[in-house]
């Protein structure tokens, strides 16, 4: 088990766009079950690569449920959104790299994403309720976006003030 250290604002490689993976190999590997048990370890139900320092378009997602089979870890490499509903739904969210700090957030109900799996193979799948929201979160980290960009200006200014504070007394 190999734990990595979770970034939190306002580190700005949480802002940068991630470049896509090239090669799946035994490093990607690696890198996925270190994502899983840092994901878990922490605790979280979702995470990307950008969260971890490594700026390459990589998530892992968690959110198993026992009246779901289809839940369960997953990881998508080089993941798009190629099909959002219309259907708007709003819920709580939180951040690994945003500690103890959760707002409510609008996203689609449903989408479906095309990603490759760790072993090269070509994943399109449709999502809804908490893996949607989870698959949209995760891959907004990807394009260096966080979910407090999707709240008032007032309130993440709020957030942010108080992370920059953090992080000057850390250092």
């Amino acid at each position: 088990m190999s734990l990595r250290e979770i970034l939190v604002i306002p580190d700005p490689r949480l802002k940068e766009v991630a470049k896509p993976v090239e090669t799946i190999d035994e490093d990607t590997r690696t890198l996925i079950k270190d994502m899983f048990d840092t994901m878990y370890d922490a605790p979280g139900i979702g995470l990307a690569a950008p969260q971890i320092g490594v700026l390459e378009r990589i998530v892992v997602i968690d959110i198993q449920r026992e009246d779901d089979p289809q839940t369960g870890p997953i990881a998508l490499i080089n993941p798009e959104i190629v099909e959002e509903s219309e259907d708007r739904v709003v819920s709580e969210e939180g951040c690994l790299s945003i500690p103890e700090i959760y707002y409510d957030v609008e996203r689609a109900a449903e989408v479906t994403v095309k990603f490759t799996d760790e072993n090269g193979e070509t994943v399109t799948r449709h999502c809804t309720d908490r893996l949607a929201i989870c698959v949209q979160h995760e891959i907004d980290h990807l394009n260096g976006v966080l979910y407090i960009d999707h709240i008032s200006r007032l309130k993440r200014d709020r957030v942010i003030k108080k992370f920059n504070k953090l992080a000057k007394r850390a250092s």
